[in-house]
């Protein structure tokens, strides 16, 4: 994606806009924040407005945490020195950062995030002026109105009228449609199978191919329901909802929730050139780890998980749901009747009779009280090390957990749970082996997939067995290209140089190499 400024008419415009403005009067934008930050205000030919994540699409390693924190909501409540002081920067520092890799200072792109969401409402709803103001998390009217010339260079009422005929999306009885734009590759309909099966009875359900669940906005409880469109580019949310006040916050949710933050792109081009798992992300394009509605919910939903089936787990955490959830008193479809427990309720639980071993009742409550306490900040922006080793000061949570809730609950890109046996299985398939590697050896496979280890655990878990076995057999009966180039999974086995213990003493994997012979007879049982 390339976006231009056009200095003789103060508009900015997507490359492969047919706009053909003369070259020198031209100036390459990196995103459309940078573009408005500048004074250019969007086409309304190529409507660059609408790109996913404002035109932002993988944020830069130092100020990727402050992006996601911005999405949330953070600068609604707090300030610039706060968000610096959580990233750990001195708020100088932060704004020089934000200035050089995006073009804009960090309130200047949480205005963006409240006027960008306003536009999409003004295109695809009919809600009033008002009510497009308060679920977009402006203050006031006045406010919107004031942003809105500052952006985009018309009034909201203006840019209402400006929209095409195809914008507007069929109204909702008693809701809200809405289309959330993503950036590259997403298998939409995976990550809401993926859900589905973990679904927490009374708070989430699959309904066909639509994931739903319980929310509460401004106080009052709801349902969101998400689709994916199969347009490569939108997911649908629809919103029941008694009040639209600060629906960006929702949005943002489920932003999280599916992996937007996840920076697919690079991590799928990186992964695809490894010899490993490459076949796999070329075959299956667009899966991605899910994120959290919540990560308080996500957490516990993690913990009642270790050392049980998903279904068990499901069960488990309705009954946390049941017993100590917020009830919901409106009838709402698909028997969804709770909001999940806060932590404040489980640190004080006495969870005896919900089915689980007394040792992981104790690490649940433990764990609730710490986040509950401030212990534990489920926000905080730390190194994957530094957040496994607080999380694991906990009684009952190891390494598998601590690692999942940096994937999932955190959004960390590069954690990594070697112990699960699913994703044991999964690289063990990979490798033209029957029995799962150890998990000392797919940690020594992973480190050839550092910094996206997350990505790489997404395609291991959520690819099925039968298209991965498919996949392994194809590519061991097609010849390589060149002498001496194995194309063969099974054959990389035997490349010299990728002895797991020479592995582990150097702290890395030899480049190309795939399997040693102690491999071979570890994994062979």
């Amino acid at each position: 994606m390339g976006l231009r400024g056009v200095v003789t008419t103060g508009i900015y415009c997507q490359a492969n806009c047919k706009a053909r403005p003369l070259p020198s009067n031209v100036r390459p934008m990196r995103n459309a924040v940078e573009a408005q930050a500048a004074g250019f205000r969007p086409c309304l030919m190529c409507r660059p407005d609408r790109l996913p994540g404002l035109g932002i699409e993988q944020p830069a390693a130092e100020i990727a945490s402050a992006v996601r924190l911005i999405a949330e909501g953070f600068l609604d409540a707090a300030t610039t020195e706060q968000l610096a002081d959580r990233i750990g920067y001195s708020s100088r520092h932060l704004v020089r950062l934000f200035q050089e890799h995006i073009g804009a200072t960090p309130d200047f792109v949480a205005r963006s995030r409240r006027a960008h969401l306003a536009r999409r409402l003004l295109d695809e709803s009919d809600l009033s002026i008002s009510q497009i103001a308060f679920a977009a998390g402006f203050q006031s009217i006045r406010q919107m109105n004031r942003v809105m010339i500052e952006l985009f260079g018309f009034s909201p009422s203006a840019l209402r009228r400006k929209r095409r005929r195809g914008d507007a999306l069929d109204p909702l009885d008693g809701g809200l449609r809405l289309r959330l734009p993503y950036a590259g590759h997403l298998d939409g309909q995976s990550l809401i199978r993926y859900l589905g099966a973990r679904a927490i009875p009374g708070v989430e359900t699959l309904v066909g191919d639509t994931y739903r669940r319980t929310m509460i906005t401004c106080g009052f409880p709801g349902v969101v329901d998400v689709r994916d469109l199969r347009d490569g580019r939108h997911l649908e949310v629809s919103m029941h909802l008694a009040t639209f006040g600060s629906i960006v916050d929702q949005v943002e949710r489920v932003r999280s929730l599916f992996g937007f933050h996840q920076g697919s792109t690079k991590a799928e081009r990186a992964l695809r050139r490894d010899h490993v798992i490459g076949p796999l992300v070329r075959h299956r394009q667009g899966l991605r780890l899910a994120g959290a509605w919540d990560r308080f919910e996500t957490s516990v939903r993690i913990i009642v998980g270790q050392q049980i089936s998903v279904a068990g787990a499901s069960t488990v955490a309705g009954r946390l749901a049941e017993r100590f959830g917020q009830p919901i008193r409106v009838s709402l479809p698909g028997g969804l009747r709770y909001l999940f427990p806060s932590p404040d309720a489980l640190a004080h639980a006495d969870l005896g009779d919900i089915g689980v071993p007394s040792a992981k009742a104790r690490t649940i409550v433990a764990f609730a009280a710490a986040v509950a306490s401030g212990e534990i900040d489920l926000t905080r922006v730390a190194p994957l090390q530094d957040v496994c080793a607080e999380l694991e000061r906990l009684p009952g949570i190891g390494p598998w957990t601590s690692q999942l809730v940096a994937a999932r609950a955190m959004g960390h890109p590069d954690a990594f749970a070697a112990s699960d046996l699913g994703l044991r299985k999964g690289a063990a398939r990979l490798l033209g082996r029957s029995e799962p590697l150890s998990p000392r050896d797919l940690e020594a496979l992973a480190e050839r997939w550092r910094p996206y280890r997350t990505t790489a655990m997404a395609y291991l878990w959520m690819s099925s067995a039968i298209e991965a076995q498919r996949l392994a057999s194809a590519m061991k009966q097609r010849p390589g290209k060149q002498e001496g180039r194995r194309h063969d999974l099974q054959d990389h086995s035997r490349e010299p140089g990728w002895d797991v213990a020479r592995v582990r003493k150097r702290g890395g994997l030899a480049r190309g190499a795939l399997a040693s012979k102690r491999l071979q007879t570890e994994a062979g049982g």
